[in-house]
């Protein structure tokens, strides 16, 4: 499928760019209008731009349907201030309740249930429940345009962090499964980001990496290894020379078996490299994959 955004229709548009861009984190943006009635509204065009300082952008579209604005937009217009409050899984349903659309001047913190705390810094209150808020000074609001859908980027500074100590880990940095976030997908799909859902990828090493592009040929063309396992070999800063592997009894009976059978030993050794690097066991999956050479 080929798409230029001018021939379909905004809605079918709109739900593609969701349904592919995706995970994305949620602001549950907590305002105030000019008479101080609280506003709640999660927003899923949202992220983090930096720390020195610190900024966040979220965006109140222009809605499709009728190409009117939200309340968030009208108030933070007004006020420029707000509060972003991250959204964890045990809290999700009631955020969700809090998105309907009621009437201007509605308190959504009474009618999803969320206890509103005061906020130290600007006014509009903090949300109880989440487990990190961000109170917010309002830099700058910039409409991309007058049309639905058009998007209107609210870029803040944020000028202090609320952070409940129940998920923090040891070194006080924030645990991914203790804080156990959701984001947006497509259509009425979420993401939970914890449990097996959550994995690491170490970062590239301060030395140079040899690269995919350096990797032996039967290894970089093989059938076996996937694009992450040759990024895993291609972190290495240099490739390996062969050691004694005589204490794994597996990559001695896979030698055995398989010696007098090129492609099917290359086979064995490459499914056995797999499961190690899996394992995060980059050297040995390395010696796995050399010891078939020559």
């Amino acid at each position: 499928m080929e798409i230029l955004p001018q021939d379909i229709s905004t809605k079918q548009l709109h739900a593609y760019l969701l349904g592919s861009i995706a995970p994305r984190p949620i602001c549950f943006a907590s305002t105030i209008d000019s008479e101080g009635n609280a506003n709640l509204s999660p927003f899923s065009f949202f992220n983090v731009f930096g720390s020195k300082p610190p900024i966040c952008i979220f965006s109140p579209a222009r809605r499709v349907r009728d190409n009117t604005i939200k309340d968030t937009l009208e108030n933070v217009i007004a006020t420029k201030e707000v509060v972003i409050n991250v959204v964890s899984y045990d809290m999700v349903q009631q955020m969700s309740l809090s998105s309907c659309e009621y009437p201007k001047g509605t308190d959504e913190f009474t009618k999803s249930g969320f206890t509103p705390v005061a906020s130290t810094l600007v006014k509009p209150f903090r949300v109880k429940e989440s487990p990190v808020s961000l109170e917010c000074k309002v830099l700058e609001v910039k409409s991309m345009g007058d049309e639905g859908g058009a998007a209107n980027l609210i870029i803040c500074e944020v000028v202090k962090m609320h952070i409940n100590d129940r998920i923090l880990d040891e070194q006080l940095q924030i645990d991914p499964h203790k804080i156990d976030l959701v984001a947006r997908m497509g259509m009425d799909y979420y993401c939970r980001a914890s449990g097996e859902s959550v994995f690491e990828v170490p970062k590239p090493n301060l030395k140079l990496g040899v690269g995919i592009d350096q990797l032996p040929l039967h290894i970089r063309q093989s059938d076996v290894l996937s694009g992450n396992d040759l990024g895993l070999l291609g972190n290495s800063t240099s490739i390996p020379v062969v050691a004694d592997m005589q204490n794994d009894e597996r990559l001695i009976e896979i030698l055995k078996d398989y010696r007098s059978e090129p492609s099917t030993l290359k086979n064995a050794l490459h499914t056995y490299a797999k499961e190690l690097l899996a394992k995060g066991k980059v050297e040995e999956a390395w010696q796995v994959l050399l010891s078939g050479e020559g």
